[in-house]
């Protein structure tokens, strides 16, 4: 999975508050894969294991979908994290290299990243709340398009969406499900959030919006009965559902760590210049 893991209001140039004797206070995970697994032996033979309770960082070894994996596990500890590479993509991973680790931690820079709330009303009147790093999206269970009405902060913006879905990202989600959908990438630290539908029919020529940081999103989904939606926020999916809000929410606080000529905010601009 390409992800990218951004909220309105990171910098990306902040300087992580790291003590400066790392010495058994990394806590090193790993995905399931042969690769990743051995470079954590590796790397725990060297610098020991700290078990998270008491670690001043987190490593992470694997692809972009085990940092997300991470994040989530993790989500309102705000443990900085700093990705290496043991994946595929590996757009919000630094590069993987054993040497000189400590002192790579104490130089990287970080992006403070908040996420998005999902709030679900589904046909049973049950309500669900659920966060996405990368985005929220509704997608049509059925054959049939689904009907979507959007407001906006209590504003009537579309009457009437007919789609295959809709989506709603944060600005480093924008280069993951959003991109693919042909919307656009949002720079860091832009306080927008994007607006993309997916296979739109009518209004047939609507590319989606950019919104501010601070909107209140409300999708009705009309003639649900007929044409059921779920919702999806990264990891958790609600079937059935009749409405759905989605608001950034910023008393969730994630932070990444990267190398300081690794940064996320080049990468997302380089990004929107790859042909």
């Amino acid at each position: 999975m390409t992800a990218a893991l951004m909220g309105p209001g990171a910098t990306g140039i902040e300087m992580p508050d790291l003590p400066a004797d790392l010495h058994d206070r990394i806590a090193f995970l790993a995905a399931p894969t042969d690769v990743a697994c051995a470079a954590q032996a590796r790397l725990v033979a060297r610098h020991g294991n700290a078990p998270v309770e008491r670690a001043a960082v987190i490593v992470a070894l694997g692809g972009d979908g085990f940092m997300l994996e991470t994040q989530h596990r993790f989500l309102g500890r705000n443990l900085p994290t700093y990705g290496m590479n043991c994946g595929s993509v590996g757009f919000l991973m630094n590069e993987f290299h054993e040497d000189d680790l400590p002192a790579r931690l104490l130089a990287a820079q970080s992006a403070t990243l908040f996420p998005l709330r999902m709030r679900t009303l589904d046909g049973e009147g049950v309500q669900r709340d659920a966060l996405a790093i990368n985005e929220v999206s509704l997608l049509r269970e059925t054959r049939q398009a689904a009907k979507i009405r959007i407001l906006v902060d209590g504003k009537e913006r579309l009457p009437e969406l007919i789609c295959d879905g809709i989506l709603v990202s944060t600005p480093a989600g924008s280069t993951a499900y959003n991109l693919s959908a042909h919307g656009p990438i949002v720079p860091l630290g832009a306080n927008l959030l994007p607006m993309t539908p997916i296979s739109a029919f009518r209004p047939r020529r609507w590319r989606g919006a950019l919104l501010p940081g601070e909107a209140v999103v409300v999708f009705e989904v009309l003639e649900h009965a007929k044409r059921p939606v779920a919702a999806v926020a990264d990891y958790v999916e609600v079937r059935d559902v009749r409405s759905v809000e989605v608001r950034e929410d910023r008393a969730s606080r994630l932070t990444l760590l990267f190398d300081p000529d690794h940064g996320l905010s080049e990468r997302i601009i380089a990004e929107q210049f790859t042909v």
